[in-house]
């Protein structure tokens, strides 16, 4: 399977915006893992971008980054949401609350808790009615959300926004689910190339290589290591390099999936 990659957007610390980003991927510059600021949906209309959430501006991060001003076209992509386990601050206020005497589970939160709501948001923003879906695969969920973006782009040859993300896990959840650091990355495919093709990526399901690709930055592999979504660092340096290679990402039951770049 094989798509082209229309444009990328990357919102993590250290690495805001896809522009700057490259440059700390591809050795560039250096990487400053500052904090990130409290991102502001730019498309969000007011009420929708009030009752967001941490995982849903991080996303949205990333999402805004990759369509640029083509706005437009963002309208007609379908979409792939892959987080290994949503919003884990608003499962935990919601556990909470349950265990109250007097229980009483806000509706915003209550809202905010569907796996689902990052791509409910992002077709609001867009007014997009195109095919979505929203998975998670816990620490495999990238290989799985390129497994399900990839058959939408070039079998049913539908443009595809791609996105990956995780917000970091606070309260007492942290203790069962260390992530530390937000990362959010989205990937604009296409069935064809255009002339805004940064490259093109095959995936092959069926990788007998079982040694998962690692970061070259040693900071950037803590990342990766940290935050489930971060697992496709490896694809995005090669991206930043402009460089032809495989990146191995490891997939559901230990089966390695296999990202190919080319640069034609």
């Amino acid at each position: 399977m094989r798509a082209w990659v229309e444009s990328i957007g990357l919102f993590a610390p250290g690495l805001v915006g896809w522009n700057a980003g490259r440059e700390v991927l591809a050795g560039r510059a250096a990487y400053d893992n500052t904090p990130l600021p409290k991102y502001k949906p730019a498309l969000l209309p007011p009420n929708e971008r009030r009752r967001a959430t941490n995982s849903v501006r991080i996303a949205f991060g990333a999402c805004e980054d990759a369509v640029g001003d083509n706005l437009s076209e963002a309208a007609d992509l379908a979409a792939v949401f892959a987080s290994s386990g949503g919003d884990y601050g608003v499962h935990d206020q919601i556990c909470r609350a349950l265990m109250r005497e007097e229980i009483a589970v806000s509706p915003t939160h209550f809202h905010n808790s569907v796996h689902n709501a990052a791509a409910g948001y992002w077709s609001i923003a867009t007014g997009a009615h195109a095919p979505s879906v929203s998975l998670s695969a816990h620490d495999s969920s990238v290989a799985a959300g390129l497994l399900e973006a990839l058959p939408l782009v070039t079998l049913e040859q539908l443009p595809t926004l791609l996105v990956f993300s995780d917000c970091e896990v606070v309260a007492t959840m942290h203790s069962k689910r260390p992530v530390d650091e937000p990362f959010s990355c989205a990937l604009w495919l296409t069935p064809e190339p255009t002339s805004r093709s940064l490259a093109s990526v095959q995936v092959n399901a069926n990788c007998t290589e079982g040694v998962e690709s690692t970061c070259a930055n040693g900071e950037l592999e803590r990342l990766r290591c940290n935050n489930p979504a971060a697992r496709v660092l490896p694809l995005l340096e090669l991206l930043a390099l402009n460089q032809g290679g495989t990146a191995v990402i490891q997939g559901s039951s230990g089966q390695p999936v296999a990202v190919t770049v080319q640069f034609d």
